[in-house]
């Protein structure tokens, strides 16, 4: 428990939700002193919280273009609001801003934060400001808010430069140390599995998001700041866990075959479960060591267990005898291999972090700036995106209808706040179903947590001194924890919001009961409006994503035959496809999942779409194991059978693609020439089995050169062969939808 407490207090959020705190007080408590005015100050805050929702993780340099960004747009939409008191303007104005400011987000994710900003900004501009200050000034006085709060992230960034960054890994460790262990749990909860492998899809999509945070700061701070030598270590600790986590993925298993080889012999998987746990717990020791919570330690049990593995892998061999244990020993060799390089890549981290590496022998990543994903200001996708096909259109138009509605039913009813409802309809609504409905639900739970508990204090004390220390503290908290639990830093922005009016209102209970009813009509024309109006049901657009993440198939699998050729330094083009195909797989379980939480009605296909998320899921891990393979062993020469069944695997990735583009064609391959291909790996895998099984009569041991011919040709083409089966399940499942 207090080590929890000590981890949120030092972790990134906190530090955030400080300096926002920081940004609002110091201007109001500065005013009041110096000014004797309480709304300079309330601007100034106002300007601070505006540019926060830009301020995410990432490079500095993007951070501070977020934020420039943020202030001359919160500056513009306040002073042309303000300028305008008649509704017969303000009413076509809204409409026209509202579309156009939430538009911005077909840029990029930190293009919808700053769209955000201006939309929050659009609806405190409806608010009443005081008298005390003219319309330019109170804009004046917001863009100075967002300066001075750009001053205080910078100087945060240079005074806790470290903070972030650990943040990061830690959280991207312990994600895959989870990822890890399901990997572990997988191979013995056959019952479990589909649960299993939904959890592992989640995984996925968070775990990507973190590599592509932590590739933006770490190598770009490294263009900006050069190649350090804390720079060098940040790396290659990145790079080793990204080889843990595409090891894990590697390790693909056909289920069915795997529990027909060893539902007899239970303790041979019982001690690979238990070895994945020893590394998936060794990943999580990293993470405390990095947070100064546990000292660097290099006791484990690998050695025991590697040993016991080993043992067992011996006694299968006896208990089953050759060559029907063939297959099954060639299996867990190959399996005890894979383990030993994720501990090889384990035992790398701890040497870095124990300082046992020289760090003028780290090598920075070749041509490492093309790995960051560029950030795409193109005025064309402005263009691009303006039809009913864009989910960001529909949800411009759906934002600025639903917002004019709910200014409409807050005057009509007479509102004290009535924009309010337009603030908690921005704050919920989202592109997807699915996030606005999960939201609306949080908000709701929250806002009448923190008034129940704001009722309660009011009742027990009207001390205006606790109200602001309550206000403050529960800003604090309540930005600290509204990415984590939305629902809990609901209620704490709730508590905010109502000692913030009380020390202005004296009538508190109005003020809270007014905040409840205003979010609680906000939140049911948020969730009403994602239904029924344009709404962008996942159904229709996941198709995209299947063919985006079948065409990174097939580059990463013309990449892979490139190399088994080659050999020697895996080139940049190799490392990218790879790359490629994770994302696009990560961003199709995001697809996944939204149209998991979209309505029964409206999630057309489902069972075929979770069958093929099961493929291409299963198709990334056979084509990483595979390259991985080639890439970290010796290997001979690429024989023509395996061009063979290059070439179909890719005929069908092809087919795949056309189906999806409608553009499908009647072509085919020659069968025969792929039967003989199969014939060709069987005949030569049989001799070679006919070869050893006579060395073994002989006495002898085997060579080096056998047991490297006999892993290779079972496992790529297996692997081939699996590939294949995938592919053709993939276009026959594509066909239904």
């Amino acid at each position: 428990m207090i080590k929890n407490l000590i981890r949120y207090f030092k972790g990134v959020y906190f530090v955030k939700a400080l300096v926002v705190a920081i940004a609002m007080v110091i201007p109001v408590l500065i005013s009041i002193y110096f000014f004797d005015s309480f709304h300079i100050g309330f601007s100034i805050a106002l300007g601070a919280i505006f540019c926060a929702p830009s301020d995410i993780s990432g490079s500095l340099k993007h951070k501070f273009f977020g934020i420039v960004v943020s202030i001359i747009l919160t500056f513009a939409i306040t002073l042309l609001i303000g300028c305008f008191t008649s509704y017969f303007v303000l009413i076509p104005l809204l409409i026209i801003l509202v579309f156009s400011i939430s538009y911005l987000s077909v840029f990029s994710f930190r293009a919808s934060l700053i769209s955000f900003a201006g939309l929050i900004s659009l609806v405190l501009a409806f608010a009443p400001h005081s008298a005390e200050v003219s319309v330019f000034e109170h804009a004046l006085f917001i863009a100075l808010g967002g300066i001075w709060y750009l001053f205080l992230t910078i100087l945060t960034e240079l005074v806790l430069t470290k903070v972030q960054i650990e943040y990061l890994f830690v959280q991207l460790i312990e994600k895959t140390a989870d990822f890890v262990k399901i990997r572990g749990k997988l191979l013995v909860e056959s019952e479990n599995r589909t649960a299993l492998l939904d959890e592992n899809f989640k995984l996925q999509i968070t775990i990507n998001e973190l590599h592509e945070t932590i590739r933006e700061v770490v190598l770009e701070k490294r263009f900006n700041s050069g190649f350090s030598n804390r720079t060098r270590r940040q790396q290659l600790i990145f790079s080793k866990i990204i080889e843990i986590y595409e090891l894990a993925i590697s390790n693909v298993v056909d289920y069915d075959k795997f529990d027909d080889l060893f539902k007899e012999h239970q303790e041979k998987v019982d001690e690979f479960k238990l070895l994945i746990f020893e590394v998936s717990e060794r990943l999580n020791h990293i993470s405390k060591v990095i947070l100064k919570e546990e000292k660097l330690t290099f006791q484990n049990n690998f050695k025991i267990l590697l040993k016991k593995i080993q043992n067992h892998i011996e006694i299968y061999k006896v208990t089953v005898g050759l060559p029907e244990s063939r297959e099954g020993v060639i299996f867990l060799l190959n399996y005890k291999a894979y383990q030993e390089k994720q501990i090889g890549n384990l035992m790398d981290i701890f040497r870095v972090l124990d300082n046992y590496s020289k760090n003028d022998k780290i090598r920075p990543i070749k041509d490492a700036e093309q790995f960051l994903t560029p950030q795409d200001y193109d005025l064309k996708k402005l263009k691009a995106n303006f039809t009913l096909k864009s989910p960001i259109f529909r949800h411009s138009l759906r934002l600025t209808l639903t917002m004019f509605i709910g200014l409409m039913i807050g005057y009509a009813i007479d509102m004290q706040q009535p924009y309010w409802i337009l603030l908690t309809i921005v704050v919920i609504m989202r592109p997807s179903y699915g996030l606005t409905k999960e939201r609306t639900k949080h908000r709701v739970l929250g806002t009448l947590i923190g008034a129940a508990v704001g009722v309660g204090i009011v009742f027990l004390t009207q001390n205006p001194i606790i109200y602001a220390l309550i206000s403050v503290t529960s800003l604090i908290i309540g930005f600290s924890l509204v990415k984590q639990n939305y629902r809990n830093g609901a209620a704490f922005i709730t508590l905010y919001v109502i000692f913030i009016y009380a020390l202005i209102n004296p009538n508190i209970l109005t003020v809270i009961k007014f905040r409840v009813f205003d979010t609680l009509i906000g939140s049911l024309l948020a969730y009403v409006a994602n239904y029924f109006f344009w709404p962008a049901w996942e159904a229709k657009s996941i198709k995209d994503f299947f063919l985006h993440s079948i065409e990174s198939f097939s580059k990463l699998l013309i990449q892979i035959d490139f190399f088994y050729h080659k050999k020697g330094e895996v080139p940049t083009e190799y490392a990218l496809a790879r790359k490629e195909a994770f994302l696009q797989v990560g961003n199709l379980n995001a697809a996944y999942q939204r149209l998991a939480q979209e309505p029964k009605s409206k999630q057309e296909n489902i069972a075929t779409f979770y069958e093929l998320m099961t493929i291409f899921n299963t198709y990334l891990s056979s084509l990483s194991s595979l390259g991985m393979y080639i890439r970290t062993n010796e290997t001979g020469k690429v024989p023509q059978q395996f061009e063979i069944y290059v070439k179909h695997i890719l005929f069908q990735l092809d087919k795949a693609i056309a189906i999806l583009n409608n553009t499908e064609s009647s072509s085919s391959l020659d069968s025969e020439e792929l039967r003989l291909a199969t014939k060709n790996y069987e005949d030569y895998f049989h001799n070679l089995s006919e070869q050893r099984d006579a060395e073994i009569e002989k006495g002898l041991p085997i060579s080096k050169e056998m047991r490297s011919q006999l892993h290779e040709t079972q496992l790529i083409s297996e692997q081939v062969r699996w590939l294949l089966s995938l592919s053709e399940s993939l276009v026959k499942n594509i066909k239904k939808v």
